[in-house]
């Protein structure tokens, strides 16, 4: 995984382990969307021996991601008006994005 439990904690703000197999779990399928947006898995190209560094912005990528699915378990949300945020993990990810077939 590209991004760790203490990552996630940090950016969820949580420092207590009672959710750590939930932000786990949200880290691995989180990494696997972003991957299959991408077309390639992320550390088959970044990160190994003679390649370029895990890019920080796919990291980041992973972050909100789990974030967001940290802070809206449910698949809808009453009560609430929600848009986008312009640099959103789609912005991300388009930018590294595999476009071959």
């Amino acid at each position: 995984m590209i991004a760790d439990l203490t990552i996630l904690k940090e950016q969820l703000r949580v420092d207590f382990d009672d959710d750590d197999a939930t932000i786990g779990r949200k880290i691995a399928a989180a990494q696997d969307l972003i991957e299959r947006h991408l077309g390639f898995k992320i550390e088959d190209e970044f990160g190994g021996a003679g390649q370029e560094e895990i890019p920080p912005a796919l990291v980041e990528a992973v972050c909100q991601l789990v974030g967001h699915w940290f802070e809206n378990r449910e698949a809808v949300i009453v009560g609430v008006n929600a848009q986008e945020l312009p640099l959103n993990v789609r912005d991300i990810i388009r930018e590294y994005r595999n476009w071959s077939w």
